[in-house]
């Protein structure tokens, strides 16, 4: 009995195997295949393909030039995508208008390495699926440009299991206006949990943001809390009602919460005497220039949340010097004072 009912489950697998092959070996499953393994980069030999196929050079070939007289039908649908022959190497490439150049990419991946915001194996899995998206030649030199950067990646400790993960669970709460809890590692380590309604996120100074409103304090003042030091959100299926008791513009936002400090919106004004004034409006999106002085000096107004841009305008040094208003003024000047109490010394010069 027992030998018959191997040779049952023997003679079933062989005929599953034979209907899988049939499929296969179909010309319009040949067709796709085909074009699926040219958006993987793969080289189209017709050789190779017949001897896997089971099939004549000429059944390549003819389902080889079904895609191509497809692709070229089509063009308001797959824009400039063609199946190009190379003689040097005897094959079939895929080539259209959206692979990314060398220097695209490796753009790309500069950026990627310089924000350092992912993982090494979250960086790894994005770089992969970037090259697939670059032509088969470009791929060796590629490859060996981003093996030396990627070596040298100065990867930054995260507290939860993946960013992409942390941030597109945060994108979805945000779309669908639910409050959250969130369990949380502060600065000084400690494990805290707010209740939450989230805002937005963005990126600045190596880290991605949540900007988010308490939901039972403050409904005007913004929070911000770094992604990466979520360890566990919680969804409720209550939705951001806070809401409703603010005027609430995420564009206005994003601009005035720059650095990612917790305060209150007020508008400063500074004077600036550095190198470059354009590097200071690039750099706070609200800042615009009231009056020119002499000695290239500017005097600048911006609009900030928190207290994140004292810290930025004390980096600056003697570059700049706050003007308004008188409690900013006296923030600063106490400021200015610790720093200088820090140097105070009886050893004598």
């Amino acid at each position: 009995m027992g030998n018959m009912e191997q040779l049952a489950r023997y003679i079933k697998k062989e005929n599953e195997d034979g209907e899988k092959k049939e499929r296969k070996n179909t010309k319009q499953s040949r067709i796709l295949e085909i074009f699926f393994r040219g958006l993987r980069g793969e080289d189209i030999s017709v050789q190779k393909l017949a001897y896997e196929y089971e099939v004549t050079t000429k059944s390549i070939s003819r389902s080889i030039n079904d895609l191509k007289n497809f692709l070229s039908e089509h063009r308001e649908l797959v824009g400039n995508t063609d199946l190009q022959y190379s003689y040097q190497d005897r094959c079939y490439r895929l080539y259209m208008d959206d692979f990314l150049t060398n220097k695209e990419l490796f753009a790309l991946v500069e950026v990627m390495i310089g924000a350092r915001a992912f993982s090494k194996m979250e960086l790894l899995t994005l770089t992969e699926k970037l090259k697939r998206f670059t032509t088969t030649e470009d791929r060796p030199k590629l490859n060996e440009l981003i093996r030396k950067e990627i070596y040298h990646y100065p990867e930054v400790k995260h507290d939860c299991e993946s960013v992409q993960e942390t941030l597109w669970q945060l994108i979805n709460c945000i779309t669908e206006k639910r409050e959250i809890s969130i369990d949380y590692y502060r600065m000084d380590r400690k494990w805290v949990t707010h209740r939450l309604c989230p805002a937005s996120v963005m990126f600045t100074d190596y880290y991605f943001y949540l900007i988010a409103f308490d939901s039972e304090k403050d409904v005007a003042k913004p929070y911000y809390f770094r992604v990466d030091r979520i360890k566990e959100i919680t969804v409720h299926r209550k939705k951001r009602a806070a809401f409703d008791a603010v005027t609430f513009n995420e564009g206005e936002l994003r601009k005035r919460s720059l650095f990612m400090w917790p305060g209150k919106l007020r508008t400063i004004r500074f004077e600036f005497s550095g190198p470059s004034v354009q590097a200071v409006l690039d750099k706070i999106p609200t800042a615009k220039i009231i009056e020119r002085k002499g000695n290239n000096i500017y005097l600048i107004e911006a609009e900030v949340y928190g207290d994140g841009i004292k810290m930025w305008l004390l980096s600056q040094g003697s570059w700049v010097k706050v003007v308004a208003p008188t409690d900013f003024v006296k923030e600063m000047r106490d400021e200015v004072a610790k720093m200088l109490e820090q140097y105070h010394t009886d050893v004598a010069d």
